[in-house]
C-alpha cells in the first residue's frame, strides 16, 4: 500500500471497545477534525458510522486498533460494504508522561497515525482463516491447561501420604495418568488425607483425559481445513497441521505482505545487525507474531533432524564459523521465503483424468 494521504480525502480512525467504539472523521488534506460520534457494537451502530462517512465527499479510508479482537465485528461490517481497511497495531502515544487520553483522542490518533505511515497494514480476513484461528486458539488453552494438571499431578504424588505416593513411585508421566485415573477413593480405613489425596488424583488424571481429547478433537478440525484450503503445505518437510495453520493464520490472503521480508518481518525471523567494530554480526530478532516465529522454529528443528539436505546445510555453515543459533536463524529465514512464495501463489489443480 501507498501513503494513505495519497490515495484518500477523508479517513476515519475507530478507537474499539467491547460495547462502543469511538470514531473521529479527519480530512486527510489538512488533518482538521471534521466530526466525532461514539456508537454501540452492533449492526445498528456500524450503520451509524457509515452514515456519518457518508455525510463527507471524496474516497475514505478506516483506521481500526484490533480488527481480530474488539474491531473484528465492525470490520467484517466495513470489509462486506466494500469499504478500505487500515489496521493499526497501536496508535502512537504522545512522548510527554502526562499525554492526554481519552476515546475520542484515541480515536483522532488513529487516523493520524495511519495518515503518518509510510506502510500501511491490512487486516487479516477470510472464513477460513478466522475457522483456523478460533480452532487454534482453543487447542492452545486445552493444551497448556492439560500441561499445567500433569505438573499439578505431579506435585501431589510427590507430597501424597506414602500409601498413596507407592502407587506411582518410578512411573513416568503417561503411567502415572493412567494410574490415577483407576483410583477408587474410599474413607473406610478412616484416612482422610490418603481418600482426599486419591480423590484429587483421579480427578487431575480425568481433567487431563478430557483435555487431551479435547486438543485431539482441533488438531483434526484443523487438519480438515487446511486440506481443503492448502493441503499443498502439508507436503512441505516438517510442516504439520498445526503449523500450516499458524502460517496460514498469520499470513490471511495474497498481498496482504508485500513481499517475503515483510513475512519474515511479521515473523520476527528477520536477522538484526549487531556489529560493532570489526565484528560483522546479526543477532536474533524478538519481535513480531511469536506464534508464527514458533512455527518457522518448528520447521527448522525437524528439518535438521531428519531432512539431509539441511543437515548439509549446518554443517557446512558450522565450517564457516556460524554457531547453532545463526544457523537456525537463517534456516528460519529461508523458510519464511519459501512458504510466502508458495503462500502467494496458489496450488495448481490436479489434471482430471
Amino acid at each position: 500500500m501507498s501513503m494513505l494521504a495519497d490515495l484518500v480525502e477523508v479517513v476515519i480512525g475507530v478507537d474499539t471497545h467491547k460495547d462502543t467504539h469511538t470514531a473521529a472523521v479527519l480530512d486527510a488534506r489538512t488533518g482538521a477534525v471534521l466530526a466525532r460520534v461514539r456508537v454501540n457494537t452492533d449492526p445498528d451502530g456500524y450503520a451509524e458510522l457509515v452514515a456519518l462517512a457518508d455525510e463527507q465527499s471524496g474516497l475514505r479510508a478506516w483506521a481500526l486498533e484490533g480488527t481480530g479482537g474488539y474491531g473484528a465485528g465492525l470490520h467484517r461490517y466495513l470489509a462486506d460494504a466494500g469499504e478500505l481497511v487500515v489496521e493499526l497495531d497501536r496508535p502512537k502515544r504522545p512522548t510527554r508522561r502526562a499525554g492526554a487520553k481519552s476515546d475520542p483522542i484515541d480515536a483522532e490518533r488513529a487516523a493520524r497515525d495511519a495518515l503518518a505511515r509510510t506502510r500501511l497494514t491490512q487486516p487479516k480476513t477470510g472464513p477460513q482463516r478466522a475457522a483456523l484461528q478460533m480452532r487454534l486458539t482453543a487447542r492452545r488453552a486445552a493444551v497448556e491447561a492439560a500441561t499445567a494438571a500433569q505438573r499439578q499431578l505431579h506435585a501431589m504424588v510427590i507430597t501424597a501420604p506414602e500409601a498413596v505416593r507407592t502407587r506411582f513411585r518410578g512411573q513416568r508421566t503417561r503411567t502415572m495418568i493412567t494410574t490415577a485415573g483407576r483410583l477408587r477413593p474410599t474413607t473406610a480405613g478412616g484416612d482422610i488425607e490418603a481418600a482426599t489425596a486419591l480423590a484429587v488424583l483421579r480427578d487431575l488424571a480425568r481433567r487431563i483425559r478430557t483435555l487431551e481429547t479435547e486438543a485431539a478433537s482441533h488438531e483434526t478440525a484443523i487438519r480438515m481445513i487446511v486440506r481443503s484450503w492448502r493441503p499443498d503445505l502439508l507436503d512441505l518437510t516438517g510442516v504439520g497441521p498445526i503449523v500450516a495453520a499458524t502460517v496460514l493464520t498469520a499470513w490471511s490472503h495474497p498481498g496482504r505482505c508485500r513481499n517475503d521480508a515483510a513475512f519474515a518481518m511479521l515473523a520476527g525471523a528477520v536477522p538484526i545487525p549487531a556489529s560493532s567494530g570489526k565484528t560483522i554480526r546479526y543477532r536474533l530478532n524478538r519481535s513480531g507474531d511469536r506464534q508464527l516465529n514458533r512455527a518457522l522454529h518448528t520447521v527448522a528443528l525437524s528439518r535438521l533432524r531428519y531432512d539431509e539436505p539441511t543437515r548439509a546445510y549446518a554443517d557446512r555453515r558450522r565450517a564457516q564459523g556460524k554457531t547453532d543459533r545463526e544457523i537456525k536463524r537463517c534456516l528460519k529465514r529461508y523458510i519464511a521465503r519459501d512458504l510466502y512464495r508458495r503462500l502467494e501463489s496458489p496450488p495448481q489443480p490436479l489434471d482430471a483424468p
